[in-house]
């Protein structure tokens, strides 16, 4: 039986800052944030928006009322839970109205929770071949104004349907993984934003790319020629090519060539969103998919997941006949259209704006958020979530 990627779908709020202006603004040089980072725009989430409504979003228009009467397992890998108890899984169930015979709960691992959730769906979806697992990503990732880490904030989502039968990308069964007890970045439950040793991770990030991929490679007997494209967990989009230069010796000429070529276009979505913890390796498929026309049926991709703390993999997929058909290439073009850039000053502001720590009532405006669901308020120490399209 083939398992894997049937569909899948990504949201970002509606609002932006350019990263030439922020440069600028911090008393740097442009080409450092855009070139050197290699990040070009950074979404900003309103206080209505939060990994819950972010995941919800993302999942909103994917889903048709089959899959819903076929999904029997959530799982949200994130690592900006809103509960220490309560899975956002549960949440997000409920708001797109999925049926009540399912499970639902949250995973996480820094920034390899979405691996993890994937490869959950995976052995479920063995064990029930007519059953389908929505897996969501969702993260808002905050290092603090004026930090090292600003440049590499950004907020979003990807939701992807698990399925036997999928129409979009078999997941291929070998896997290599590693993991490690070392900190490189972490975010103790006490602290609002992340702490990170920037240099340790990045050769962390290598090193750990190193050994899944030599693992892989020794597993399968695959190398280079053998792939279309790698893809990479960006937490922002020159890392990946940071490793990808790592194994250029594998390579020929012509495996260069078209290897850096996909990564760059698997960047593209990427540079305009900023850094999305779980969901960056999965919005870089996605881009891939829905960027590169060149990309043939058939073409096995190359995923490398990476979670601070750390665990790393490397996993493979194959591309399905027709898979284009099943994207949403024109709706998440309209998205990026539509965003409002937002100036330093007012992306300030709306860092600084926080839901209430002691639980106490607050009413947002939620008129002033396109997005269909939003968090409304909270009251009684509980989040107010609105389905602004939901019957």
């Amino acid at each position: 039986m083939q398992i894997g990627i049937d569909k899948i779908n990504f949201y970002t709020p509606h609002l932006y800052v350019d990263m030439n202006k922020l440069a600028i603004a911090r008393n740097q040089e442009p080409e450092k944030f855009t070139i050197g980072i290699g990040q070009d725009e950074m979404a900003v989430a309103p206080i209505t928006q939060d990994p819950v409504t972010l995941a919800a979003n993302a999942a909103w228009n994917m889903l048709d009322e089959a899959d819903k009467e076929q999904i029997d397992f959530v799982i949200f890998g994130t690592e900006s839970g809103i509960d220490h108890s309560k899975s956002g899984a549960v949440y997000v169930h409920h708001l797109l109205g999925l049926k009540k015979e399912a499970r639902a709960i949250e995973v996480k691992q820094a920034c390899y929770g979405g691996t993890a959730a994937i490869q959950l769906a995976k052995g479920h979806i063995a064990l029930n071949p007519t059953s389908k697992v929505l897996v969501l990503a969702s993260d808002i990732a905050r290092y603090g104004l004026n930090t090292p880490g600003e440049v590499t904030q950004g907020a979003g989502a990807v939701a992807i349907l698990i399925s036997a039968d999928p129409r979009i990308l078999v997941l291929e069964d070998e896997v290599s993984y590693r993991t490690d007890e070392i900190m490189d970045f972490w975010r103790p439950v006490y602290s609002d934003t992340a702490y990170v040793d920037g240099k340790y991770s990045n050769e962390q990030y290598i090193s750990f790319f190193s050994h899944v991929w030599t693992a892989h490679k020794e597993k399968t007997g695959f190398d280079l020629n053998d792939f279309e494209a790698l893809c990479y967990h960006l937490p922002y989009t020159k890392m990946g090519l940071k490793a990808l230069r790592t194994i250029y010796d594998d390579k020929t000429e012509a495996d260069k060539e078209r290897l850096v070529e996909n990564y760059q276009i698997s960047t593209r979505y990427n540079r305009k969103v900023g850094n999305i913890y779980t969901a960056s390796l999965y919005l870089s498929l996605l881009s891939l998919l829905e960027q590169q026309e060149n990309l043939r049926d058939g073409s096995r991709i190359g995923l490398f997941s990476y979670g601070s703390g750390a665990v790393g993999e490397f996993f493979t997929g194959i591309l399905q006949p027709n898979y284009r058909k099943y994207l949403h290439t024109a709706e998440h073009t309209t998205m990026f259209e539509k965003r409002q850039e937002v100036s330093i000053a007012e992306y300030e502001e709306i860092f600084k704006q926080e839901l209430p720590k002691d639980g106490s009532t607050l009413d947002l405006n939620i008129e002033e958020d396109p997005a269909p669901i939003c968090v409304a308020g909270i009251k009684d120490h509980m989040r107010q979530y609105v389905n602004k399209q939901k019957v």
